[in-house]
């Protein structure tokens, strides 16, 4: 494999190649011109030059490529030579005719000595540019930054004497190799400022492109993925070679070890060993540290940092540090140590480091290197601490969960610490949740013996994953073992929050408000806290909004003192507005949990989660669709974790509704989490059977509904709209005989449980699906049922534009059916405006189909392509064609042959006739 090897498209590289044939285009019309490519070593460069001739090829230009050598003045014009030696026809018969330039190629003489001479010098420089007036030729000189200065002087030369030649000249260099006192760093300065030469560097990938690159290569596994791609740090040699070596089980091949060593090995020895120093520091070093390790005087230190740094191996980080360029540089000097120099400098650094303030992480990375155990498990449990106050909680988790591990190892070690080893894990496990990791919070909880409060923790968590069952069981346990005080409360409103969900709801509120009645007295805020959210959730149910609102609003007046229980209640704040038709105010709420979150490191916490797939929704339903798919562009694809595939099954929505190409890539990257996460399990299947149905599959969607109804509990709200999808596919196929049975699934949660008419009403939408479940279940059984569907547009014209606009394509098919034809053309019409503004494009398929059939369109309206009737809609506006071109991003030239092809297909001449014809056809 190599990167200028990869046949896929230039990922992240467009702009950089629009740059260079803009030079090769100008140089085909007779303009010469220079591009001066650079970038570090493995970033692009030679890939980009490789797509470059192809092009240049196709077009008629001679490619000759010429390569520098790291022999420094050696042998002047090598690269020259080497690009002489690729020529053929024509250009081969110039060099028979210019001597000059027969001499550099082999049995051609030696103009080692003679190049000196300014006459030889004149003599090849003026024959050079003759050479090239021969035809259109594309000249590469690669590796620049290994020129000699015969070679520097023909570059400058070409570049200010090349006027009117069909040439272009591209230059290539490393800018990690480019110390400060580099000689070609004088030529690009000069060369730069010419108004003919182009300058290009290219810059590290994003984590976006290089995941698509990582792809390309036959990557598969996300979290492998993730990991190289953090290594490589937007290099994509880097994470080629990082790819290739975690598919082999190493950590870094030799190739790219020995290419980034041997930037090292040209350091003086001095520099090497400070350099090693760094390395052992980590990705960044303080001077003062740095130089202290060393054992260098003042002078001496000073100098061999200022050759490290004018080589680009460490860059100035902030006032009084330095960092190495790329961290697998540093892994690879690290990794080059004997195991004897790692300790003795991993317990120099630790001595030193005592003596700091606030250096805890640091120092228990070093004590661990240096095998002093007993250090390394206090200074990561201090390390926690600094983590947890700082809002970093997968940081805490880290450093307490290595103290867990060494806690056997160490004698004496709750005295190190500071704190008993169940505690301990206890914190591990909730900053562990709070990352977002609830499985691994669990599993470490489980492991510790039972107690009151390791045990409410244990069901809180088991709560937030919808393990009904065992949350019930162990908060049972927890009230059970709990003495009197704060960690009853918690219990008790644990509890509580276990059996809300359950068949046991009467049980829900004496509990909650037992739980709050003990927090108060005992001054547990975050008890008091959960009662509340539990409590107004209870009020919700009732449809008694002002009570519930009112609890809700005590509840975060204040920090509990729990920001995962505050997050908790901001978004069950947000969730009634959003559920009882407030959509401003929940956006309001939710926005105010986000920033929470963000500020406290919970972004990825449970209810960090739900918040930004809240925002999203809120989005979502109230048809503002662009804004939604903003939210979700950090919903990513090629999710690894539990938490990402929740969120990246939550952009589903709008994608399958609009249609979107990226719906199989990121199903298939979500489906090794669906039969181990019932949420994502449900969003996943449900719009994947969504999907199906819009691409007349209603097979496919069933299997979909089946894959996940044996996860559901049966009196879970979800389950409502699920039935609801498969209705829809059973009316598709005509099975009525199944329709009933899916019927009573989407009744069922309106009758136990939450939302129940036992409990109390349902919400908006909630309602608005099991109304769609009746009407779909008259499709199934071949009754276009008016009133049902009448029932379906009222009941979602809460604010959700999608679903009531959805619901009135089946409301005028049935007024079709019953004659209605007015009032059919209606529905059709409000239908189709809102699918078009939402950009819902199975939709507007679907309803031009009915239109179709209805003849409320134009059997012609599939004369025009998709992007036709865009541009025709823009004509209509009376825009011109530049204006046209940059609303559609494409050039006025592409939109007047646009324009001409539906002139053609209207058998108009004007624009403004084909406007009137478009709307006597019904295409406006």
């Amino acid at each position: 494999m190599g990167w200028q090897g990869a046949r896929s498209a230039l990922i992240g590289r467009t702009a950089e190649l629009d740059r260079l044939i803009a030079v090769l285009d100008a140089a085909d019309g007779g303009l010469a011109g220079v591009a001066l490519l650079g970038g570090d070593a493995g970033i692009g460069k030679t890939r980009l030059v490789t797509e470059l001739a192809e092009r240049a090829r196709a077009d008629g230009f001679a490619v000759l490529v010429g390569q520098c050598a790291e022999l420094g003045d050696a042998l002047p014009y090598l690269p020259l030579a080497d690009a002489l030696r690729g020529a053929t026809g024509e250009l081969s018969a110039a060099i028979d005719a210019r001597p000059v330039l027969g001499r550099l190629l082999p049995g051609g003489g030696d103009l080692g000595q003679e190049s000196t001479s300014g006459l030889t010098q004149q003599q090849l420089f003026g024959s050079m540019l003759g050479f090239l007036s021969v035809q259109p030729v594309l000249l590469v000189l690669e590796d620049l930054h290994w020129a000699d200065q015969s070679t520097r002087d023909l570059l400058v030369f070409l570049s200010r004497m090349l006027q009117t030649e069909r040439v272009c000249l591209i230059g290539t260099y490393r800018t990690d190799d480019l110390h400060r006192r580099h000689p070609l760093r004088r030529v690009l300065a000069e060369l730069k400022r010419l108004p003919s030469v182009t300058a290009v560097e290219l810059s590290p990938l994003d984590r976006g492109e290089m995941t698509d690159y990582l792809v390309t290569l036959g990557g598969t596994d996300a979290r492998m993925m993730g990991e190289v791609v953090d290594r490589a740090e937007g290099n994509p040699f880097y994470a080629e070679e990082l790819l290739e070596a975690a598919s082999d089980g190493s950590s870094i091949t030799d190739d790219l070890a020995g290419l980034l060593l041997s930037r090292v090995e040209l350091l003086s020895d001095a520099a090497q060993g400070v350099l090693r120093g760094a390395a052992v520091a980590g990705r960044r070093v303080d001077h003062d540290l740095l130089q202290q390790v060393s054992g260098l005087e003042n002078l001496a230190f000073d100098d061999a940092m200022r050759e490290i740094v004018s080589r680009g191996l460490l860059r100035l980080d902030g006032e009084y540090g330095y960092a190495f360029r790329h961290a697998l540089l540093q892994e690879v000097v690290y990794t080059d140590l004997l195991p004897g120099e790692r300790t003795r400098a991993h317990a120099e650094f630790a001595r030193l480091l005592t003596l700091r303030e606030g250096a805890a992480a640091e120092l228990a990375h070093h004590y661990l290197a240096g095998h002093d155990l007993a250090g390394a498990l206090a200074a990561s449990v201090e390390a926690g601490r600094r983590a947890e106050r700082l809002g970093a909680p997968a940081e805490a988790h880290r450093h307490f969960d290595r103290a867990l591990g060494l806690w056997d190892r160490v004698p004496d070690a709750e005295r190190l610490a500071g704190i008993d080893h169940v505690p301990l894990a206890t914190r591990s496990a909730v900053a562990a949740a709070d990352s977002g990791d609830n499985h691994r919070a669990i599993s470490q909880l489980r492991r510790l013996p039972p107690s009151a409060e390791v045990t409410e923790r244990l069901a809180y968590f088991l709560s937030d994953t919808n393990d009904e069952e065992g949350a019930i069981a162990a908060a049972h346990a927890a009230v059970e073992m709990a003495p009197e005080g704060p960690v009853l409360a918690r219990a008790l409103a644990t509890y509580a929050r276990a059996l809300y969900w359950s068949e046991r709801h009467d049980e829900v509120e004496p509990l909650a408000t037992q739980a709050l009645e003990v927090a108060r007295a005992a001054g547990a805020a975050d008890a008091e806290t959960s009662a509340l959210i539990t409590l107004a959730s209870l009020a919700a149910l009732a449809d008694d909004i002002p009570r519930a609102t009112g609890l809700l609003a005590c509840a975060t007046a204040e920090s509990s003192g729990n920001l995962a229980i505050d997050l908790r209640a901001i978004f069950t704040y947000a969730r009634i507005q959003y559920e009882y038709g407030d959509l401003g105010e929940a956006a309001v709420t939710t926005d105010r949990g986000m920033r929470l979150a963000d500020e406290t490191g919970l972004n990825w916490s449970t209810y960090g989660t739900d918040l930004r797939f809240l925002r999203f929704l809120i989005h979502y339903v109230a048809g503002e669709w662009d804004l939604a798919e903003r939210v979700a562009a950090g919903f990513g694809i090629r999710v690894g974790t539990p938490s990402e595939a929740t969120l990246s099954s939550f952009a589903l929505f709008v994608e399958v509704a609009r249609g979107l190409p990226v719906v199989e890539e990121r199903l298939s990257w979500l489906e090794p989490f669906w039969s181990s996460d019932a949420l994502v399990s449900y969003m996943a299947h449900g719009l994947a059977a969504e999907h199906a149905l819009w691409r007349g599959d209603p097979e496919a969607a069933l299997e979909h509904v089946d894959a996940v109804l044996e996860k559901l509990s049966p009196n879970d709200p979800a389950m409502i709209r699920l039935s609801t999808t498969a209705l829809w596919a059973l009316a598709d196929l005509g099975r009525a005989s199944e329709a009933d049975g899916f019927l009573e699934r989407a009744r069922f949660p309106t009758v136990i449980g939450p939302g129940s008419g036992v409990r109390g009403p349902m919400g908006p939408e909630g309602l608005a699906w099991l109304a769609r479940a009746e009407a779909e279940w008259h499709r199934a059984h071949g009754r276009f049922d008016v009133e049902a569907w009448r029932a379906v547009v009222e009941a979602f014209d809460f604010g959700f534009v999608y679903e009531t606009a959805r619901s009135r394509w089946r409301l005028a098919e049935a007024l079709l059916v019953s004659g209605d034809r007015d009032s059919a053309l209606e529905e059709w019409q409000r239908a189709v405006k809102d699918a078009a503004s939402l950009g819902a494009r199975p939709l507007s398929t679907a309803l031009e189909e009915l239109g179709r059939r209805a003849r409320f369109v134009s059997v012609r309206s599939n004369l025009l392509t998709s992007r036709e009737q865009e541009v025709l809609m823009l004509v209509a506006e009376g825009l011109p064609n530049r204006e046209i071109g940059e609303r559609l991003f494409i050039a006025p030239k592409t939109v007047s042959v646009h324009v001409s092809n539906i002139l053609g297909k209207l058998g108009v001449s004007s624009r403004t006739q084909a406007v009137a014809a478009a709307r006597g056809e019904g295409l406006l």
